[in-house]
């Protein structure tokens, strides 16, 4: 059993099993430390670092698991690959891009193969009902065979042939090789690196926000984004006085949704947050819900 290193604000625990692997006949010797979890499902992973501690390992590859959620997350909620602009230049004709027409193909031999799973259920059915005494004749059976064998034999040479034209495809070409080559554009890249970082930096605030939410509201793990993001866009009143910029937030759909984001409000107050090119400082509130 081991703990998570760094501080995170949170403290798991770890199941793990250290153990060296060997490859390619013995030529490759890695190293597997293998996480078990409560329901029973194992993850392995698999290094060359033999100078790190199995929590280390194991952390550094959750950690990497958590950039990806975040960049999935960024593209579902933020839509970071968005057209944000109708700038655009040609792309790299030599850039490696995986093959569309693998992807298209890959499909038929799944296809194949299910069709002949249902063949093989049919000749093993044919052959139940004979020895069962529950086909009619000899004949019968014969004929019956006969014929499941033609179409057994047709679709394994289906099977095979699909495999062997989906062996002869490359996995990757370039860009030219495509058959959208001639379309291919991409955005502008100063203009998509602009906007991506702004993007990021929203993610980032509205991160920060769900952990300032996380002491006034239970069921923040499971709905406290979706309620920082119906806050923030929610209707509000400004209110300029002579110090302050006082906004208000509209009601939440529930008192104790507005109760939650009203502390959220108040912690953000305690930060005297001065209004850009102003010296007004923000003061958020959210109004009292009307009986």
């Amino acid at each position: 059993m081991r703990r998570e290193p760094g501080g995170k604000g949170r403290r798991l625990e770890y199941l793990l099993h250290d153990q060296p692997v060997r490859f390619l006949k013995g030529k490759l010797r890695l190293r597997q430390v293998t996480r078990l979890t409560e329901t029973g499902h194992q993850t392995a992973v698999l290094t060359s670092r033999w100078d790190l501690h199995d929590i280390v390992v194991a952390y550094r590859m959750f950690d990497r698991w958590r950039q990806e959620n975040f960049f999935k997350y960024m593209r579902q909620e933020f839509l970071i690959d968005a057209l944000v602009d109708y700038e655009a230049q040609p792309d790299d004709p030599n850039r490696s891009i995986p093959n569309p027409v693998l992807k298209a193909v890959a499909k038929e031999p799944r296809k194949a193969r299910g069709h002949l799973a249902k063949l093989q259920e049919q000749y093993g059915s044919a052959a139940l009902d004979y020895v069962e005494m529950r086909t009619a004749t000899m004949r019968a059976f014969t004929a019956a065979e006969k014929e499941i064998q033609r179409e057994l034999s047709a679709a394994s040479d289906k099977v095979a042939r699909l495999i062997a034209r989906q062996k002869s495809l490359p996995s990757r070409i370039s860009l030219s090789e495509s058959p959208e080559a001639a379309e291919a554009v991409k955005l502008s890249t100063e203009r998509k690196h602009l906007s991506n970082i702004l993007k990021m930096v929203a993610y980032q605030i509205e991160g920060s926000l769900v952990e300032l939410l996380r002491p006034y509201y239970q069921r923040t793990e499971d709905e406290g984004r979706t309620l920082v993001q119906t806050a923030l866009r929610s209707s509000a009143t400004i209110e300029p006085t002579e110090d302050k910029l006082r906004v208000t937030l509209a009601p939440l759909s529930s008192p104790h949704r507005s109760k939650a984001i009203a502390a959220v409000c108040e912690e953000l107050n305690k930060a005297t947050t001065r209004f850009p090119g102003t010296k007004l400082s923000l003061q958020f509130a959210v109004a009292e819900h009307s009986i």
